[in-house]
């Protein structure tokens, strides 16, 4: 299912899922650089007791946690089900990721604000994935936790 921009009665209770169900997100294109918002939002997940894959080829750690150049190789690495893909990516880089995604087993594609590809939308759709577009993770999280969505 593809969720909107604008936040709606509908969201509500896919979001409330998400958060209940979801363990693991693997940040894909997350800096090592703490003014950077794919940094903050992943330091807020972990914060948030998330287990958190950073996947950057150009990093061997971030955050204390083992980096990995892709999405296949880390789900290799690891053998754990990944929940949430979080893209911090230009739009036009998106497809190749989520067809990643598809092939391991992700549940959940987000793109984060300004993130938008409605060609990998589709794709993820069609493969039963969770897809949230121009959203941020963190804020969406922190507006459930306060009860909000």
């Amino acid at each position: 299912m593809i969720l909107p921009t604008l936040i709606n009665t509908a969201d509500t209770a896919n979001f409330s899922l998400l958060w209940r169900t979801a363990t693991t997100v693997a940040v894909i294109g997350l800096s090592p650089k703490p003014e950077r918002p794919s940094y903050r939002v992943a330091h807020y997940l972990l914060d948030q007791g998330f287990r958190v894959i950073p996947v950057n080829p150009g990093q061997a750690e971030i955050l204390g946690q083992t980096c990995y150049p892709s999405l296949t190789a880390a789900y290799a690495a690891t053998g754990w089900p990944i929940d949430i893909v979080d893209i911090f990516r230009k739009s036009k880089d998106v497809p190749p990721i989520v067809a990643e995604a598809v092939g391991i087993g992700a549940k959940t594609i987000w793109m984060q604000e300004g993130v938008v590809n409605e060609e990998a939308a589709a794709l993820a759709e069609s493969h039963g994935l969770t897809v949230v577009m121009d959203r941020c993770l963190m804020v969406e999280h922190r507006r459930g936790a306060q009860g909000l969505t």
